[in-house]
C-alpha cells in the first residue's frame, strides 16, 4: 500500500464520492467508495481499452475506514446492511401474481445498493441475497406462471461467486431458466477494474472447465474481483438492461457462467 497525506486523501475521498452519485445523487455503498477513491488517487484503469489487464488496489483500507468514519456527511451506505425482518404477510400476497424475472445478488451491500436505487421497481425485478436460499416454493410457483420467467445471478468474479450460480440454478430445477448476470475474469481485465489477491486458492478442477485456462489459473491463483469495484452508475444501468432483457432473446436453457457473453455483462456499449 502507498501511503496518501491526509489532506490528500480528504480530496480524493470527496471527489470520490460526487463520482459515485453521477448522475442524480445515486445511493452508493462505503466499499464502491473505497475502489472509487483508489480511482482517483492511482488512475491505473486508464490504460487503452484495446489492452485487457487488471489492476490492484493501492489504498490501505484501513486508512480509508479511518478517514470515511470522519466524514459521515459523504452518506456511503453500509456494505452490510442488517437484514430486513421477513413479513409473511404483506410478502406472501405478492406470491399471488406471477414474477416474471428475479435477481440474486452475492453482496448484501450491493443488493441494498440496487434496492435505494429503486432497481427492483424499475426492473420489476426482486432482489434477494443468498441467505433466501433455497428459493421459496411460492416464490418458484409464482415465476413458473410467468411466460419466460428468468432467475439472474449478480455474482463477484470468484469461485464463490460461480458457486452461487450453480447452487441457485440447482435450487430452481429445470423449470426456470437461470442466468449469470455477474463478472468474469475476462470481464474485470476489460474494466480494468481492481482485483484482490491473496484469498484462499482453490483446486483448478473445481473450477468450470468451460473457463478459458488463463481464466481458471487466474481464479484458482486466489485472485478475484469484487461487484464494488464496479462504477454504481455503470453498475445500476447494465443490470437494470439485464433484467429488463437487453434487446436480446433469452437463450433456450440455462446458461452457464462460461458460455457468458465475450462482450460480457458490465462491459456493454452504453448511450
Amino acid at each position: 500500500m502507498i501511503p496518501v497525506p491526509e489532506r490528500l486523501l480528504d480530496l480524493a475521498l470527496r471527489r470520490a464520492a460526487e463520482r459515485c452519485a453521477r448522475p442524480g445523487q445515486l445511493a452508493f455503498t462505503a466499499r464502491q467508495l473505497y475502489y472509487e477513491t483508489d480511482r482517483v488517487l492511482f488512475p491505473l484503469h486508464r490504460g487503452p481499452h484495446r489492452l485487457r489487464y487488471t489492476t490492484r488496489p493501492l489504498l490501505s483500507e484501513a486508512r480509508f475506514v479511518a478517514a470515511l468514519a470522519s466524514r459521515p456527511e459523504l452518506g456511503a451506505l453500509p456494505d452490510a446492511p442488517a437484514a430486513a425482518p421477513h413479513r409473511a404477510g404483506p410478502e406472501g400476497d405478492l406470491y399471488d401474481y406471477a414474477f416474471p424475472r428475479l435477481l440474486v445478488c452475492q453482496d448484501a451491500g450491493i443488493a441494498g445498493m440496487l434496492r435505494a436505487n429503486r432497481l427492483h421497481l424499475e426492473g420489476a425485478c426482486p432482489v434477494l441475497t443468498p441467505e433466501r436460499l433455497p428459493l421459496d416454493g411460492r416464490l418458484l410457483a409464482a415465476m413458473g406462471r410467468a411466460d419466460g420467467a428468468v432467475v439472474h445471478v449478480l455474482h463477484d468474479a470468484s469461485p464463490a461467486g460461480l458457486a452461487l450460480f450453480l447452487r441457485v440454478r440447482e435450487h430452481a430445477g429445470p423449470r426456470l431458466r437461470v442466468r449469470t448476470a455477474g463478472l468474469l475474469p475476462r470481464h474485470a481485465a476489460a474494466l480494468h477494474l481492481a482485483a484482490l489477491s491473496g484469498r484462499p486458492r482453490c483446486p483448478v478442477e473445481e473450477l468450470p472447465t468451460e473457463l478459458p485456462a488463463a481464466e481458471r489459473a487466474w481464479l484458482a491463483g486466489g485472485r478475484g474481483a469484487e461487484l464494488a469495484a464496479v462504477r454504481p452508475a455503470r453498475l445500476l444501468r447494465t443490470v437494470l438492461r439485464t433484467v429488463r432483457g437487453g434487446g436480446f432473446a433469452p437463450p433456450a436453457r440455462p446458461a452457464a457462467p462460461t458460455r457468458a457473453r465475450d462482450t460480457g455483462f458490465l462491459t456493454w456499449p452504453t448511450p
